[in-house]
């Protein structure tokens, strides 16, 4: 039981810096434009390579 005394604060920072990194990349707009990312991944204009 005393070792709960050690995991459950390691726990809870950990839980807090997840909860920061979220908020960092939410905050940074990183999310935005989820659309046109997939898009982007099947258009040929921008691949080094394109299959023929």
């Amino acid at each position: 039981m005393e070792v709960l005394a050690y995991l459950i604060p390691i726990s809870l920072f950990l839980g807090g810096i997840g909860l920061v990194a979220f908020l960092y990349t939410v905050r940074s707009n990183q999310y935005e434009d989820p659309e046109g990312d997939a898009r982007r991944i099947l258009n040929n204009d921008w691949d080094d390579r394109p299959k023929p």
